[in-house]
């Protein structure tokens, strides 16, 4: 048996407003679609969710999915897929795009029911296009739902309600869309990898998504990654997808798939400290760019460059020549676009000063929150734990997560905060 995972593919991404980016995304998925499951003639897709961008999905998104489901479907490849947080459906509606793709037997759209409060697994019933598991040859394939920062909190319902669904001598799969600790990029509480190990007793396979780099975990829990970048701060992760075949006692080997259609990105850095005027700053960025940018290649799409202006200006902001750099890099290049951001400050303003030059958003983000946060006596000892927590509430807000459970979490660091000073 083989099959292919893969997840995060967020069709319909417009990375930075442009209008090539919606493409970049299907080119991805479809060239990994032709390469890794029709070249290598897969059983059977999984999509570990997050197949759109976002709930509401335009024409044009639409006809990238249908192009590409359809295509499996003519080659006889079943897809099965799960929501994850950008394409779930709304809490007040029983319809979405992704349970429209499986009313039109594009795919099989897997959830778990909730009856008086327990988690239970029905099979796949193909007349009302609604299911918790599907059997796909040899492999017994379960869904899960999108829990956020529940997920430990779940973890226990799965494994029950799969343990009372398995089938003798079945290859047992779980898609499971979450962050797991260690590996998780998003400040929200992650599943615990003694949670996540509950698992084993039911499982063989446990398919990931939403985190956008690739790992794996004993050779049974998988990651891929998304297929394409969503944001420049992933450009250094590894992502792809995972190519897995089962052998006959039901070992597992994956090989990790990253040779496909992608776009470049590239990240440059710039210290505007100690310069004295805005025609010697683009003249040194513009020197940087012609010996360390990525220029367009043939038959390859081209590149996306940002340049970030750190360090301390010794004049005001609006005498920057941002545009001319931003022209003339272009040129210089053939970049689809060259992004500039202006991170410099006066002394007396600055934050994040002493941060490594390409220190992630994420990171920059949580240095500028506790620098702020610092400069408060009220609460300079409790800046990071702090900087967590509005952190961790942003992201949650972000995805789209019930106000009560932004709630509860906010109200968790509280009690965390004051058992640790206790402690103290």
């Amino acid at each position: 048996m083989k099959f292919l995972h893969i997840s995060d593919i967020h069709l319909g991404c417009t990375r930075y407003q442009l209008s090539e980016s919606p493409r970049d995304f299907f080119d991805a998925w479809i060239d990994v679609l032709r390469k890794y499951a029709i070249g290598e003639k897969v059983d059977f897709v999984i999509m570990a969710g997050d197949f759109f961008h976002k709930r509401n999905v335009p024409p044009e998104t639409m006809n990238y999915a249908f192009a590409g489901l359809s295509l499996l479907k003519d080659e006889g490849i079943p897809v099965v897929a799960i929501e994850g947080n950008h394409d779930q459906k709304h809490n007040d509606s029983e319809f979405s795009w992704l349970r429209s793709l499986a009313n039109w037997n594009l795919l099989y759209l897997l959830e778990p029911k909730n009856i008086n409060g327990k988690m239970t697994y029905q099979p796949w019933d193909s007349e009302d296009g609604k299911g918790g598991f599907v059997d796909i040859g040899a492999a017994r394939i379960f869904g899960s739902d999108w829990y956020g920062a529940s997920a430990n909190w779940a973890i226990p319902m799965l494994t029950e309600a799969m343990k009372e669904n398995r089938r003798t001598g079945a290859f047992h799969i779980l898609l499971l869309h979450t962050d797991v600790e260690g590996h998780q990029t998003h400040p929200i509480p992650a599943l615990s990898i003694a949670n996540l190990k509950e698992l084993k007793s039911v499982t063989d396979y446990v398919a990931l998504g939403h985190t956008h780099k690739s790992y794996e975990i004993d050779n049974w829990a998988f990651n891929p990654g998304s297929l394409e970048i969503t944001s420049i701060d992933d450009y250094r992760e590894t992502r792809g997808a995972w190519l897995v075949e089962v052998g006959e006692n039901n070992e597992v080997k994956a090989r990790h798939i990253t040779d496909y259609r992608q776009r470049s990105f590239q990240r440059l850095s710039f210290d505007v400290s100690g310069y004295a005027s805005a025609a010697e700053i683009t003249e040194g960025v513009l020197e940087k760019v012609k010996f360390e940018a990525r220029t367009a290649e043939d038959n390859q799409p081209q590149p996306i460059i940002e340049i970030t202006l750190r360090g301390h200006l010794g004049f005001p902001n609006s005498l920057l020549e941002l545009a001319k750099i931003r022209e003339e890099a272009q040129k210089m290049t053939n970049a689809l676009h060259v992004r500039i951001k202006n991170h410099s400050a006066p002394v007396e303003y600055a934050v994040a000063a002493d941060l490594e030059e390409d220190a992630s958003r994420e990171k920059l983000e949580r240095r500028v929150i506790e620098d702020l946060i610092v400069r408060d006596n009220r609460y300079k000892l409790r800046a990071e734990e702090m900087a967590e927590a509005v952190i961790g509430a942003k992201r949650m807000v972000l995805s789209d997560e019930e106000p009560e459970k932004i709630v509860d979490f906010i109200a968790l660091k509280i009690v965390e905060s004051r058992e640790s000073r206790v402690e103290s």
